[in-house]
């Protein structure tokens, strides 16, 4: 007969006095005080919702968020896919708006983490507020915890090395998303270690993709999400997973860190939520770039010179910019995500347009572009390498023809606001669904903390056929 979980928890209290990292991390998720997730905080998860269904609804129709909506079997009354009429099982629903959620490259970022947890996160609890119901409450809960766990992990495991190797959505997602789900789902500690431990043998996502702007990224956190939902069913089964999975000599930290864990890892320490240092994007490229792209247009203004006028650009940033694949890549670009990726083709089309949008990244083959980029050059800044990750800080100078500098700094990056945010989405939910539709999801998720029911967000979320969307 096999132990469940608690048996095997028991068990193991039995052999060893002192709680796993593991355990003692999921008793503190499950002791924190209904305080820590109420005013700015439950603010700030409410917006991150909003932004991961703008992001996914906007990307619905790209390439990679049809591929994967493609995979999934229909199943009548199924989930929902987001900006789909088609509708179909939790795992495969959770992996296509996974997908999506990261198909703009404008998702929420932690910097910290270097990793992007909402859209693990809500992929994972969209999916299981379809299969049973979960007040708003609750699923603010389980986002907030999913986010601090994700980035306290991230926190004492990224470095700039591992970085370069490992995508670290890849690597922190799994847990993020499991501690979401198991607390959505009301699950016991014990189930819920186990769910953890399962969930971490399936991190992983490699770098590799910057370098020729591949695929593979958009699909990470479709694989996190439905490895997390298989977790939680198989610990919710009875499967037991390693209490040592964070520490064990084969464990999370030696596997990836190739280093000692540390003896803790302490939720809500005395500094803010880990979500309150999640920041929203107001451009669709690499978080690296977000800082340079946004000097480099004050700059650009200050100065008054045209692109023509620009000879040498010089871009000071930090150490974890500069060495995150792809970020100093200087082209030649074939794909936009290379360029995305790349902080030098960021800030010249960002000078060659006098803009910062989307359309930058479908000019690949402009002369003027690559002209700027030619003459791009970094430099680490010592003291903005120190202020990162609460900070992200960037210096452009352009210099012109005839040797006048102009340089205009951030000393940390813009953010989208809850307006632009809010805009965001009513545009994109409105083309899909209708605005009918996207005022009242909007509406629901202002008020999420009051619903009894958190499903109606994500089932309106799936297009009608035809001319049902229209408001007429």
């Amino acid at each position: 007969m096999s132990r469940s979980g608690a048996e095997a928890m028991t068990t193991l209290a039995a052999a060893d006095a002192s709680p796993a990292m593991l355990q003692d991390l999921v008793s503190a998720a499950f002791a924190a005080e209904a305080s820590r997730f109420e005013g700015a905080v439950d603010e700030k998860a409410r917006l991150c919702l909003v932004d991961f269904l703008a992001c996914a609804l906007e990307a619905s129709p790209l390439p990679w968020s049809r591929q994967a909506a493609a995979l999934a079997p229909e199943i009548e009354d199924g989930a929902t896919i987001i900006g789909s009429a088609k509708h179909t099982s939790l795992e495969d629903a959770a992996f296509a708006n996974g997908v999506a959620g990261h198909g703009l490259v404008r998702e929420d970022m932690h910097a910290a983490a270097i990793a992007h947890l909402g859209v693990v996160v809500w992929p994972t609890l969209l999916g299981l507020a379809e299969t049973r119901r979960i007040d708003g409450e609750r699923l603010l809960r389980a986002a907030i915890l999913g986010y601090e766990v994700g980035g306290r992990l991230g926190r004492a495991v990224m470095t700039p090395e591992l970085a370069r190797l490992y995508r670290p959505t890849g690597l922190v997602g799994p847990f993020a998303a499991a501690l979401a789900g198991a607390v959505a789902l009301d699950l016991d500690e014990a189930t819920t270690c186990s769910a953890l431990a399962l969930a971490a043998n399936t991190c992983g996502g490699l770098n590799e993709w910057p370098r020729h702007g591949a695929d593979e990224m958009y699909f990470h956190p479709g694989f996190v999400a439905r490895n997390a939902l298989r977790a939680l069913r198989l610990a919710q089964a009875g499967a037991w997973g390693s209490p040592s999975i964070l520490e064990g000599p084969a464990g999370f930290f030696a596997a990836y860190g190739r280093t000692q864990a540390p003896e803790r890892v302490q939720l809500f320490p005395e500094g803010p939520a880990e979500i309150l240092t999640v920041f929203n994007k107001q451009v669709p490229a690499c978080n690296f770039a977000q800082s340079a792209c946004q000097a480099a247009l004050a700059a650009l203004r200050k100065s008054g010179l045209s692109p023509e006028d620009i000879a040498a650009v010089e871009v000071d940033t930090y150490e974890a910019a500069l060495n995150y694949p792809g970020c100093t890549a200087q082209g030649p670009f074939s794909r936009p995500l290379q360029a995305k990726m790349s902080i030098a083709y960021g800030v010249a089309a960002t000078l060659a347009c006098g803009a910062i949008e989307e359309e930058n990244y479908a000019r690949l083959d402009d002369p003027g572009i690559a002209r700027l980029i030619d003459g791009l050059s970094f430099r680490e800044d010592e003291a903005f390498t120190r202020a990162f990750p609460a900070r992200q800080a960037a210096r452009v100078t352009l210099v012109s023809g005839d040797g006048h500098r102009f340089a205009h700094e951030m000393d940390d990056v813009a953010f989208a606001d809850a307006e632009l945010i809010e805009q965001r989405f009513l545009k994109a939910a409105g083309t899909v669904l209708g605005q009918a539709a996207a005022s009242d999801i909007l509406t629901r998720v202002r008020q999420l903390g009051g619903q009894a029911d958190s499903s109606a967000i994500i089932s309106q979320c799936g297009s009608v056929q035809g001319d049902n969307k229209t408001d007429d």
